[in-house]
């Protein structure tokens, strides 16, 4: 009897056993190899630049800080509700995208045609899977569409008027020119073809003759140019994925046609579970010849801390290059979110699982 007894009992243990060895394995599936549990965690940014910093007052900075709360409410809503990283960075960026503050959605720069040309990237870093658009003209979200092109075709990068088709396609919202124009925007863009020499083209279509229609005419805010307005996210969710996305309307006169490294994979956004997630701001130009968000994650897999590997590209690498500026936010798969900027300032907001979020605007 006795024996049977503690022969049930080794037959129990091992059966214990070899669950507990079935849900560990389960676990180590779902977290990214040696991946330091750490919580969530979630880095917004609202561009880079200088004039807006020279000229800041206080009911200016009262209403980037009021607006980058709201985005940064949005992303971590999700990871408090252990939504994923990529659920979280788009959410932020539509937030960034409907807020005529920024340079992206609506808000964004004007061509020198006068057009609105808005691009948007993300990347999962689970997966190395991304989706990108460029030059779109009428979807709400480009955010959005890209993560539609991830998900629902074999591209990784779609642009145009074929992007906007697909946009529809996909039942994605789109608004007509108005949407997006706003007067602190325009009148921006109309003093930077002015000191160039160019002529002004005709205010959109559905654009009233001397004002904008809500949004920031409605603020009164100083214009200033808001020279590397692009809009992003990085996250970490509580398995501890990441992801990065990254929006914007581009270079205020740009030549119709121009794309910077927003949309780029590898150039202002990366993600990868193995090193870190970056969204970029600044002259695309430079951050697509340095391939500057891929860089970033080399230099921490080679052992740089988050915050070293974004000085070495920002503050070295960067201005090595005659023009080189903007700044980056990044996120391992462990500890705080970090940013580096080599610009007078940078929006920007932060927050972790069991911290207050951060809001920084001056």
């Amino acid at each position: 009897m006795k024996k049977n007894i503690c022969r049930g009992l080794r037959i129990a243990c091992a059966v214990v056993g070899a669950w507990l060895l079935i849900l560990n394995a389960a676990a180590s599936a779902q977290a990214p190899a040696g991946a330091a549990m750490s919580g969530w965690a979630i880095a917004i940014h609202g561009g880079a630049g200088e004039s807006e910093w020279e000229q800041m007052d206080a009911a200016t900075a009262a209403a980037y800080r009021a607006s980058l709360a709201k985005a940064l409410a949005a992303g971590s809503d999700v990871l408090k509700r252990k939504g994923t990283a990529l659920d979280a960075v788009e959410a932020a960026v539509e937030v960034l995208e409907d807020d005529p503050l920024f340079n992206a959605g609506r808000g964004a720069a004007f061509a020198a045609d006068g057009t609105n040309e808005m691009d948007a990237a993300l990347m999962d870093g689970s997966t190395l899977a991304a989706g990108s658009v460029a030059d779109v003209h009428f979807t709400r979200h480009p955010i959005a569409l890209a993560r539609a092109v991830m998900e629902h075709t074999p591209y990784v990068m779609m642009v145009g008027e074929g992007a906007d088709t697909f946009a529809r396609a996909q039942g994605i919202e789109q608004q007509p020119a108005s949407f997006f124009f706003t007067e602190m925007r325009w009148r921006e863009f109309v003093g930077i073809m002015k000191a160039s020499g160019r002529p002004i083209p005709p205010r959109p279509q559905g654009v009233a003759a001397e004002s904008g229609s809500g949004g920031a005419a409605t603020l009164a805010l100083p214009i200033f140019a808001h020279r590397f307005g692009t809009v992003g996210a990085v996250a970490r969710d509580s398995v501890g994925h990441l992801a990065a996305a990254t929006s914007t309307g581009g270079m205020q006169g740009k030549l119709p046609g121009r794309v910077g490294d927003s949309p780029l994979i590898g150039a202002g956004t990366y993600a990868s579970d193995h090193s870190c997630a970056v969204s970029g701001t600044g002259v695309g130009e430079y951050f697509i010849r340095l391939t500057l968000a891929r860089e970033v994650c080399t230099l921490v897999e080679e052992g740089r801390t988050p915050q070293q590997a974004a000085d070495e590209m920002i503050h070295r690498q960067l201005p090595a290059l005659k023009g080189g500026e903007g700044g980056v936010i990044v996120i391992a798969p462990n500890g705080e979110p970090v940013w580096s900027s080599n610009t007078l300032g940078m929006f920007r907001a932060r927050e972790e699982e069991g911290h207050a979020a951060e809001v920084f605007v001056k």
